[in-house]
């Protein structure tokens, strides 16, 4: 079955053409470049690896309860909606809740492979050329993974966020060199991250548990790019270019924290839109996972220097603004290392089972020369 099949509903259209602005920049300094960047770009390349082998796909998945969510978690808790439904339906939520969130970090990844290769195109530096380069082939693996797990472990797809593809096709247009940096590596991508980070941390799955701290090794290094160079150019910049930068800012977190409920699932369960839009609204849970999300976002804005009143404003009307003081290298640092752990306890696991096949077979060996 194609990917047509296992939409909820198609897309508007299956090929969103958004035209390209700006742009190619060559430059003819080979010898020259950050130190900084040259590391990450050498850790991009030493860091490359294989989906198909590094995870586990054999791993089964219930498509009802993907990823073990609690019933409190769940929008719909606690109303009469969720008490005239059977324990099928209830799983049946599960799992659409389940395919909107991935597909949304699907249609997310290659909009940032698109954004990468985007970056490779317009950035004046021949070092920021290397790393984005680098980061091209990790979103693109990215997209082939959260495909995958959608197509055969999930079942279902929904299309892409309205409010997602706004910010998206925002940054696309934007002429400016630096804008799929500041749309892509610090709104979406840090918005990503933080999403992962929470079901990485509360899924008790062991297959999207891996997915997602994989996933998350890489977007460590992603965000780090995009801060350093971020943090270099808007220096330079302008007052009036820092507040252009800040009203982009803002529009597009208002922009993401309006695209988190999740409607579409409701509405699909015949709920309609204002009342879904209500008891979303209600959820302590939501309120919570949407505060949080915003917590790799805050504090790598206010790093790069985007820090003025008018955004400041708007992070208190948020409720994110005691974000700001987060120590975002130890997120990341902590993002590696979990990665690292678990494939520690799956190698260990693994040479453990062969360890004991060997030594049973040659116990039965032994009995059969006796």
């Amino acid at each position: 079955m194609s990917t047509e099949g296992r939409y909820t509903r198609p897309p508007t259209e299956w090929i969103w053409q958004v035209p390209a602005q700006g742009s190619a920049r060559f430059s003819w300094e080979y010898d020259d470049g950050r130190d900084r960047l040259l590391a990450l770009y050498q850790k991009g390349k030493d860091k490359q690896w294989d989906a198909v082998r590094r995870i586990d796909w054999d791993l089964e998945v219930d498509p009802y309860d993907p990823l073990g969510t609690p019933d409190e978690a769940m929008s719909l808790y606690g109303t009469r909606y969720w008490d005239a439904m059977s324990d099928k339906d209830r799983g049946l939520l599960r799992q659409h809740y389940t395919s909107w969130q991935f597909s949304q970090f699907l249609h997310g990844e290659q909009g940032a492979m698109v954004c990468a290769a985007r970056i490779v195109e317009s950035v004046p530096d021949l070092d920021a050329k290397f790393y984005s380069a680098t980061q091209t082939m990790d979103e693109a693996r990215h997209a082939e993974i959260y495909g995958r797990f959608l197509h055969e472990k999930i079942g279902m797809l929904y299309p892409i966020n309205d409010n997602l593809q706004a910010l998206l096709g925002d940054t696309l247009r934007d002429s400016r060199w630096d804008m799929p940096y500041l749309g892509m590596q610090v709104l979406i991508e840090g918005l990503a991250l933080a999403a992962f980070g929470m079901i990485r941390d509360t899924t008790n799955k062991p297959l999207p548990k891996q997915i997602l701290a994989y996933v998350m090794q890489d977007e460590a290094r992603h965000v780090a790019f995009g801060r350093m160079a971020l943090r270099d150019y808007y220096k330079q910049l302008t007052d009036a270019e820092l507040r252009e930068r800040e009203e982009f800012v803002i529009e597009g977190c208002y922009l993401m924290r309006d695209r988190l409920r999740g409607l579409e699932v409701l509405e699909n369960f015949g709920i309609p839109t204002a009342e879904a839009a209500e008891l979303t609204e209600r959820s302590e849970f939501l309120h919570l996972f949407r505060k949080l999300l915003f917590s790799r976002i805050v504090p790598c804005v206010r790093d790069i220097g985007l820090w003025g009143p008018r955004l400041q404003k708007a992070y208190v009307d948020l409720g994110v603004f005691d974000l700001g003081d987060s120590n975002l290298d130890l997120l990341m640092t902590q993002d590696e290392e979990i990665a690292e752990r678990l494939d520690a306890e799956r190698f260990a696991a693994e040479e453990e089972a062969r360890v004991s096949e060997v030594t049973e077979t040659i116990s039965q060996g032994g009995g059969g020369a006796a």
